[in-house]
């Protein structure tokens, strides 16, 4: 791949993921506040391997703000484009823990500061200069982050960078599922990666069978050239040059929550993708690709939040090299 300023640029929300984290004496839960939000958890797993990041996006002018500022410049994602909103507080969202670590998720964001962000504010070079642009349905919620979102993904393209896409869906955040449906759309028509959980390829298209999801996904949006599944504890598949491959997950007990852990994931596949290309890629090559990244979102999951939580590559590969 030929080498650009970044390796890859991310736009979308940053955020204060609220998690529990024990009882008070009097019974009452504590929540813990951890630096998150999708699209800088991926960046912050590209740093730990070694790749140059940057991310677009809006803060709020309070403590909250400051917090994710220092965290992400101490992952060494370039924030020279982080804004800060003057008068809307940063997002906040309340993670819900269920038994076996799945999620519900209550919002503070009518309006949060990373739904500010305008076209008129985007830094147009940045885009044009990454080899992975990758974004998620978030930053397109509401119009005005939405065309920012959408210019921006036109610029990266127009400069060769590849587009990589997770529709990350949180029903909660839109007004009307139609019209998620109809950005999550936009999204699959343009990228050029795509990881989608179970749960919204079903939404997408009515398929419980990943197979038959996929299948549907690909005659469609013929330009994803790689759609990877991820189906939770059951493992991850890649359907990728006419090859079908599935790994299951690493289920070695220690999970605390799941927060970040297709975070962690999506950015394993965009390590391997600037690695190796998307071009006759053969079925051990994306094993492989897919070993690691559940590797690596297994290792996330043993721990809360996700931006600090993720994993260095030595204890992947030491994950990896234990269960062979």
């Amino acid at each position: 791949m030929e080498k650009k300023t970044f390796d890859v640029v991310a736009l979308g929300e940053l955020l204060i993921d609220f998690t529990q984290n024990g009882l008070s004496g009097q019974g009452n839960p504590l929540f813990e506040a951890n630096p998150g939000g999708a699209p800088c958890n991926v960046l912050a797993m590209l740093q730990k391997l070694g790749r140059k990041t940057a991310f677009i996006g809006k803060v709020g002018k309070d403590g909250f703000g400051d917090q994710l500022r220092k965290t992400v410049l101490e992952a060494g994602i370039n924030v020279d484009h982080l804004l800060t909103d003057d008068t809307v507080h940063t997002t906040l969202a309340i993670v819900h823990t269920k038994p076996g670590g799945d999620r519900d998720f209550s919002f503070y964001r009518n309006p949060g500061a990373d739904m500010m962000l305008t076209e008129q504010e985007l830094p147009r070079e940045l885009p044009a200069h990454c080899g992975i642009f990758h974004f998620g349905t978030l930053s397109m919620t509401h119009p005005g982050v939405r065309a920012a979102t959408k210019t921006a993904v036109g610029i990266a393209k127009e400069a060769g960078a590849l587009i990589s896409f997770d529709p990350n869906l949180r029903p909660p955040l839109w007004p009307d599922l139609e019209v998620a449906r109809q950005q999550m759309e936009w999204g699959f028509g343009v990228c050029d990666i795509l990881k989608i959980a179970d749960n919204e390829l079903e939404f997408f298209t009515g398929e419980t069978d990943f197979d038959r999801g996929a299948s549907r996904m690909q005659r469609q949006f013929p330009n994803i050239r790689l759609l990877n599944v991820t189906a939770g504890a059951e493992g991850s598949y890649s359907y990728c040059c006419g090859q079908r491959v599935f790994v299951p997950a690493f289920r070695l007990g220690g999970t605390i929550e799941t927060t970040g852990a297709g975070d962690t994931f999506c950015a394993c596949v965009l390590h391997d993708v600037l690695a190796k290309g998307l071009e006759n890629r053969s079925a051990e090559s994306l094993r492989e690709m897919l070993r690691f990244a559940n590797a690596a979102a297994y290792l996330v999951t043993t721990k809360k939040g996700a931006i600090r939580s993720m994993p260095e590559p030595g204890q992947v590969y030491a994950l990896l090299k234990e269960n062979p």
